[in-house]
C-alpha cells in the first residue's frame, strides 16, 4: 500500500529547517507496511491543494503536517477542504480531543480530514510529537477506513 507525507512549511521548503515531522510520519507509516512518498511545499494554498490532488492520485492515504494553526500563513485546512470530495470531521475532532488532554494549545488546531476519491487525507500538526500523537489516534481505524474508502463491501461493520 502506498501513502504520502506532505510537509507544509516555508522553512523546510527553503532548506532552512529539517523536516522532523515528515521524518516521524514516514517512520510510522513504514512500520505499518506502507510504501511512503514524500513532498514538501511552502505555505501557499494553491501549492498545497495541487500537491494533495497529485498525491491522492497515487496513494491511498495522504498525511499532511504543518499549517494547521492560527498563523496568517497557516492555510493547510482551507487548501485541503477545497480539494476534498467528502469531509471526515470525526477524524479531526478525535485528534484534537486527544491532544487537548495534553495541551490547551490543541484548541488552536484547525486540521481537517476527508476523502478525495478513494484516498483519505488527514491534516496533522507541524510537530513530530503532534504527528506521532495524531497518528496514534488514527491508527486503530486506519485499515478499516482505507478498505471502506476503496469500496470494499466485505469489510465488517461493528456497531456498539
Amino acid at each position: 500500500m502506498k501513502a504520502a507525507v506532505l510537509t507544509v512549511s516555508d522553512g523546510v521548503h527553503a532548506g532552512e529547517r529539517e523536516d522532523a515531522s515528515g521524518d516521524a510520519l514516514e517512520e510510522l507509516l513504514g512500520a505499518e507496511g506502507f510504501e511512503v512518498e514524500r513532498r514538501v511545499v511552502p505555505d501557499e494554498r494553491d501549492e498545497i491543494g495541487a500537491a494533495i490532488v497529485e498525491l491522492a492520485g497515487e496513494a491511498l492515504l495522504v498525511l499532511t503536517t504543518g499549517g494547521t494553526g492560527f498563523a496568517p500563513r497557516d492555510v493547510t485546512p482551507e487548501a485541503t477542504r477545497a480539494v476534498l470530495d467528502r469531509e471526515a470531521p470525526g477524524i479531526a475532532e478525535a485528534i484534537r480531543a486527544d491532544a487537548l488532554a495534553r495541551t490547551p494549545h490543541a484548541l488552536l488546531s484547525r486540521g481537517a480530514a476527508g476523502l478525495r476519491g478513494g484516498t483519505l487525507v488527514v491534516n496533522l500538526p507541524g510537530s513530530p510529537g503532534g504527528c506521532r500523537d495524531g497518528f496514534a489516534v488514527l491508527r486503530p481505524a486506519l485499515e478499516h477506513g482505507l478498505r471502506l474508502a476503496a469500496g470494499e463491501r466485505d469489510t465488517a461493520h461493528r456497531q456498539t
